[in-house]
């Protein structure tokens, strides 16, 4: 017997990422409000249309630098644009800044059609930089966002002018046994919250991270309360790496716990046509944090040397 409209949009609705319930919906959005207080205030404030979903997007400029080319800011897992609080103000002092929630991630974008496959996971993305009338952007991405930009890279290059990545995962390396492991208690929704946090932790070097920190606080309640349903993200064969075209900075960090850094590096130099990539002394998976102002300033020369502006 054919399914009714309503049992098929019940069955699309189960394979989309969302909030467990409305109750943990709006804790999250309110640890969200609180986290994104800490940012500048956006010049401008987007729900970008795409086949697969509303995509929040953040502009953030100064009037000095808007004629640049702009920078594109993908965020981690369960992280969402007020990760970005420690880059911000330094990226919106060289050109403007977009910095927009992972479609299928916690955060304000929404999805609502089913993301199939990697491809599909690149095409959302290249429809908000087509819809956002950008001719060309330079992606910033930590982390799966890493993945993301790199991603978007491998189908449609085409208004990309240039990559930096943060310690991506699925790019040049695959995730430890140890970090697959870690991450599957802290995943689950019932589970003490001291363990995410603890997770959190482990991820960030060691550094704190509980309810006295909104970030902290704003991560371990998307972990809590939403659930991802997206393709799970293939790692980058050697004949990806090889077709990649786009100019790309990578830093890996050198005490993550996603994977292993001197492999990553290894990989990456070997493959990827002129990779720029650095395995950064004493980092963990959390560098943007760590190095802000060192991130930033690497990330603005390279975007510099790759930017069409530069040679106006």
């Amino acid at each position: 017997m054919k399914k009714s409209t309503t049992e098929a949009n019940r069955t699309a609705e189960a394979k989309m990422g969302c909030f467990i319930s409305a109750t943990p919906q709006v804790e999250f959005e309110s640890a969200y409000n609180e986290a994104m207080a800490l940012l500048p205030t956006p010049a401008l404030t987007q729900d970008v249309e795409t086949e697969f979903g509303t995509v929040r997007v953040y502009t953030f400029t100064y009037k000095a630098n808007q004629e640049k080319e702009p920078l594109l800011l993908l965020p981690g897992r369960s992280s969402s644009t007020p990760m970005w609080e420690p880059n911000l103000r330094g990226l919106m002092s060289e050109r403007p800044v977009y910095a927009l929630d992972l479609l299928g991630e916690a955060g304000m974008s929404r999805q609502t059609k089913i993301i199939a496959n990697q491809k599909e996971q690149a095409r959302w993305l290249h429809e908000v930089i087509t819809r956002l009338k950008l001719e060309k952007v330079h992606l910033v991405g930590v982390s799966i966002g890493g993945w993301t930009a790199m991603n978007v890279v491998r189908f449609y290059p085409e208004k990309v002018a240039s990559v930096s990545l943060l310690d991506p995962v699925f790019v040049f390396a695959p995730i430890s046994l140890k970090m697959i492991a870690a991450s599957i208690p802290a995943s689950v929704p019932f589970m003490p919250k001291w363990i995410r946090e603890k997770m959190l932790s482990y991820i960030s070097g060691g550094a704190k991270a509980d309810d006295s920190e909104p970030i902290a606080r704003l991560i371990e309640s998307a972990m809590r309360t939403f659930k991802v349903k997206l393709p799970a993200p293939d790692l980058f064969s050697s004949s990806d790496l090889q077709k990649i075209e786009v100019p790309v900075l990578a830093f890996m960090a050198q005490n993550s716990t996603m994977h292993d850094s001197v492999k990553a590096v290894r990989n990456g130099t070997t493959y990827v046509p002129g990779l720029e990539i650095i395995n950064w002394p004493n980092a963990s998976h959390a560098i943007n944090g760590e190095y802000p102002d060192q991130v930033n300033a690497k990330i603005a020369v390279f975007v510099e040397q790759h930017s069409n502006d530069s040679i106006k």
